[in-house]
């Protein structure tokens, strides 16, 4: 069974940071490209970030130079690091694996004000 356990979240005021994990079980983690989306409050889902198996990274313009994918494949964690967080950083995030179907965990939400 794939499961995907997203923590990490909270409140935080701008320009904080926060950084996410995401543990993975269930599939072949190491050999598996991940993601993280995000959906803000009112507003459809949407891709932030991606790291294929051999560590290559994009990222969404509005957050590219702020955030970091990284993974760590020992642990089966995927992590996303968020500097500079502004107010429409503000959203439910999620660690996303597509294999035969697209499994998504359950979010973790970041909230970000003064």
């Amino acid at each position: 069974e794939v499961q995907l356990q997203a923590s990490g979240g909270g409140l935080v005021q701008p320009g904080g940071s926060l950084r996410l994990s995401c543990a993975a079980s269930g599939f072949a983690f190491s050999g598996s490209a991940m993601s993280w989306d995000r959906q803000a409050p009112g507003k459809e889902l949407e891709w932030v970030s991606i790291i294929d198996t051999r560590g290559g990274t994009i990222y969404r313009g509005s957050v590219k130079g702020r955030f970091t994918i990284s993974r760590d494949n020992a642990k089966n964690t995927l992590y996303l690091q968020m500097n500079s967080l502004k107010r429409e950083d503000t959203a439910v995030y999620y660690c996303v694996f597509k294999g035969d179907i697209e499994y998504r965990g359950q979010g973790t939400l970041v909230t970000v004000s003064s």
